[in-house]
């Protein structure tokens, strides 16, 4: 099943939670759009995380304004970052019940430590777009 915008990774991508490099990346659409920013330090043990984090990806694509996400995670570092046409579509995100029980079980099992940073973003380029 493909998804349109989606580039899916290449021989170094690994599956979402896992050490490597880029796991996914959708393209969103033209500037605005707003990010959510997570990073993360991670407790030892999967204790189930692997399993969440493919139904939260899941999850978050049946979403209203959701637009793709990009995560990374080397060691216990990790980072998400997940793209949403507005504010409000990202808010909305956090808001989803089996959202909120999956951040529940974060704050108290998977993560020694994370940030959320929520942005807009006003400009986005890459090495196949025209010189800005």
């Amino acid at each position: 099943m493909s998804t349109p915008g989606l580039r899916t990774p290449g021989p170094t991508g690994s599956r979402f939670g896992q050490t490597g490099s880029v796991t996914a990346f959708e393209t969103p659409s033209e500037p605005p759009y707003t990010a959510v920013i997570f990073t993360s330090t991670r407790t030892d043990g999967d204790q189930g995380y692997a399993v969440m984090a493919a139904r939260m990806q899941a999850l978050a694509r049946e979403q209203p304004g959701y637009l793709g996400y990009e995560s990374a995670r080397e060691g216990r570092f990790g980072i998400t970052v997940s793209y949403w046409a507005d504010d409000a579509a990202a808010a909305a995100w956090k808001q989803v019940h089996e959202h909120a029980i999956a951040q529940d079980r974060g704050r108290t099992t998977w993560y020694a430590d994370y940030r959320v940073h929520v942005a807009t973003v006003t400009r986005a380029y890459g090495p196949s777009d025209a010189p800005r």
